[in-house]
């Protein structure tokens, strides 16, 4: 059976960028254009030329894709001028995009009330719009705002401004739940009433906002009733609730039936599985932490803590999970913790590399081990890779690359010369790599001159000069430091998790407890370098 072809739409670089304290720079916009045209998004809007100095200056320099379709988004012509004098479309038009996507009124109390003309006016506005942009040779689309209020209110008036589009020769007419509110039965129910007014799915698009937490499902809803384009935004970026998330959506309608044996979209496998990376690479451009829990791509999405599971797991790993994760490019993990029995332990030591047979006494030492230092603090759920080195220690198997002697941070709290109050830090780190001495001396002043705190010293002198260990170390970056107070108290004990990454795009935890919030940084910062060294296969140097 030959499968429909389903086209995918993202509005990160508009509608995302409407995100509350989001706003990409114009390289932002180029590497996330790139990024999701290797992904395999059919359609890539830019954002609105002339809404702001970035986004003109970003059609000015428009990416060079190999197969999406780049597009600008403007609104339909204001009523009372033709569609060749005004000013607002002649600027959407002349970012000369292949193809333009235009807003356009289909609730009638909107038209009445904040557009203030007459509901015929608009319905001209719309067509005479998209007639505009078809002559001109671009591919018309028509976004249908708020369309699924305006046909329960009205559902002729929001009809007639999508066939209105069509007629003027829009390829797309997109029906938009603009204010998120509305449920996935209703969805299905007024897609299909489109579509049977004599609109066909090949023509008609859903954009759906996360208000009610529904914006994926209702984007489903719409494709079950015979739409064949989907909008949305990486990692569900948008207004208020944020957009349908295609990270969600991709690997759903490729993975899922009844959809990956009907329909087809331009993703490839090869695109599939770097998703993980593409939504990584997304918080990242953000300056933020990638959510844990996040379907398909988040870190806890195929984490299996109950012994029960674990056990399972062994023996086929479907038991408990309903794709492969390495599918959309990401992997199994097998937490530690006070919970841990030995079938999660044998698992997660298989996953490091490490095989130890069934009964192997230093299984029980491991686990008591595990138990006695959570209960002291320590949390080996999330810093799977302190697990790692425990487990290591414990059995003989971890390489002595340097000693740590002694350090020292200092924070200065002064007057700089133009008589304001400023902060710095500074930090020493002495230890001995193969019997040698070495002090290591830092500052934390991002490039503004502004001080980033004592942790950052801390960071910066530990991993500023390890010799000929240095090389293994130097991709490495902090992407994430938790603090999290333990105990109350006079017996508070401070927990730091901390999240590095290196440049092959590998994200690992480390944890840190101790009363003094540095020295609990400390540990962890270390254990994230020893970490990097095991895995990278750094030679064993010793003191």
């Amino acid at each position: 059976m030959s499968k429909e072809r389903l086209y995918l739409f993202d509005t990160t670089l508009r509608d995302g960028q409407q995100t509350q304290g989001v706003q990409f720079s114009l390289e932002d916009k180029h590497e996330i254009a790139l990024m999701l045209d290797e992904l395999g998004i059919d359609y890539v809007e830019g954002g609105w030329p002339g809404a702001n100095p970035t986004d003109s200056e970003f059609f000015e320099s428009a990416p060079k894709l190999k197969n999406a379709t780049f597009l600008a988004f403007g609104m339909t012509k204001r009523v009372g001028r033709s569609a060749a004098n005004d000013e607002v479309l002649a600027g959407v038009v002349n970012a000369e995009t292949p193809a333009v996507c235009l807003v356009g009124k289909s609730y009638d109390f909107h038209v009445t009330k904040a557009l203030g003309v007459e509901l015929e006016e608009n319905i001209a506005a719309i067509a005479d719009s998209i007639s505009h942009l078809v002559g001109l040779g671009r591919e018309a689309m028509f976004d249908a705002e708020h369309f699924f209020d305006g046909y329960k209110a009205n559902p002729d008036y929001a009809l007639a401004s999508l066939h209105a589009a069509l007629e003027a020769g829009a390829r797309w007419v997109v029906l938009c739940d603009t204010n998120g509110g509305t449920l996935p039965a209703e969805v299905h129910e007024i897609t299909k009433a489109v579509i049977a007014s004599g609109i066909p799915g090949d023509k008609l698009g859903i954009h759906t906002h996360n208000d009610t937490e529904n914006a994926v499902a209702n984007t489903l809803a719409a494709v079950d009733a015979g739409a064949r384009q989907v909008q949305g935004t990486l990692n569900g970026l948008g207004e208020r609730c944020g957009n349908a998330n295609l990270i969600s959506l991709i690997p759903t309608l490729l993975l899922k039936e009844p959809y990956a044996s009907t329909l087809e979209t331009g993703v490839s496998r090869e695109g599939l599985a770097s998703l993980t990376r593409a939504s990584r690479m997304m918080d990242d451009i953000l300056n933020r932490v990638p959510l844990r829990s996040a379907p398909y791509v988040g870190a806890s999405a195929f984490a299996h803590k109950a012994g029960l599971h674990a056990s399972a797991m062994l023996k086929d790993p479907s038991t408990y999970e309903h794709v492969d994760p390495s599918v959309v490019g990401n992997e199994r993990i097998i937490p530690m913790s006070n919970q841990a029995g030995q079938s999660n332990l044998r698992k997660r030591l298989s996953d490091a590399g490490l095989k130890v047979e069934k009964g192997d006494p230093a299984l029980a030492r491991i686990l008591d081990l595990v138990k006695v230092r959570e209960s002291a603090g320590y949390t080996y759920d999330t810093a799977q890779a302190s697990f790692e080195l425990l487990a290591r220690r414990e059995l003989g198997l971890l390489p002595q690359f340097f000693t740590i002697d002694r350090y020292r941070v200092i924070v200065e709290r002064r007057k700089n010369r133009m008589g304001e109050t400023i902060t710095l830090s500074e930090a020493v780190v002495v230890l001995f790599i193969n019997g040698e001495k070495v002090l290591s001396v830092s500052e934390s002043l991002d490039p503004d001159g502004s001080d980033r705190g004592p942790v950052n010293a801390l960071s910066r002198a530990l991993a500023k000069d390890l010799g000929p260990l240095q090389p293994y170390i130097a991709d490495m970056k902090l992407v994430d430091f938790k603090v999290r107070i333990t105990n109350g108290g006079t017996e508070a004990v401070t927990r730091v998790i901390i999240d590095s990454e290196d440049s092959a795009g590998r994200r690992w935890s480390t944890v840190g407890v101790s009363p003094n919030i540095v020295d609990a940084s400390f540990e962890a910062l270390l254990g994230a370098i020893q970490w990097k060294l095991v895995r990278d296969g750094a030679p064993a140097i010793g003191k």
